[in-house]
């Protein structure tokens, strides 16, 4: 049994985060053979071509951490119709400078959750595009917009309805089976 390291980032800085509920929710139905972990993008500063020389501390340590992982998971909320300013400005941490982007032929997902009836569907869209510039293969089904409700998952990741709880539970062995294939052509260190 292969086991693959999944880093995830949740988009939402915020403690109470739904999006984090929705986190904890996907860590407990995460298949044994994914080993989750959690990647922190909260100390870096914004991010400039002037520090591509010599990055900080938080930039060498958040660039470390997705070098480590043998595929990312994005949790990320809608802000404004599109990705949170961090989670932008994390990625392109990741990705500079240039020649040393972290997410090249790194396999990725994203999902997300928010009270609104269409999830976090635009913002997805918008992650997508950037992921696809930075050469990150992209599982791009099942789509994953969840409407959140009070209640629908607990401070812990407790799912309280089975058909989200069923969902999240498939999407995360969907997300085995594709890191494993895309790693079977595009190994990681290759």
């Amino acid at each position: 049994m292969t086991t693959h390291k999944v880093g995830y980032l949740i988009g939402s800085l915020a403690k109470g985060s739904i999006n984090r509920k929705l986190a904890k929710a996907l860590v407990r139905f995460a298949p044994p053979e994914l080993e989750m972990s959690e990647i922190s993008f909260k100390d870096l500063p914004l991010y400039s071509y002037d520090y591509d020389a010599d990055y900080p501390p938080a930039g060498k340590a958040f660039k470390a951490d997705i070098a480590a992982v043998d595929a990312v998971l994005f949790i990320t909320p809608e802000y404004n119709r599109s990705i949170p300013g961090g989670l932008k400005n994390a990625i392109d941490w990741a990705s500079r400078p240039y020649g040393t982007n972290s997410f090249t032929r790194k396999p990725s997902a994203v999902i997300g959750t928010s009270p609104g009836a269409i999830g976090t569907a635009v913002a997805q869209q918008n992650l997508r595009s950037v992921l696809s510039f930075c050469n990150s293969p992209q599982m791009n089904a099942p789509e994953a917009y969840i409407q959140f409700t009070p209640g629908l998952i607990t401070d812990d990741g407790e799912v309280t309805n089975e058909a989200t709880a069923d969902f999240l539970r498939k999407f995360m062995q969907d997300f085995h089976v594709f890191i494993a294939r895309v790693r079977s052509v595009l190994p990681k260190d290759a």
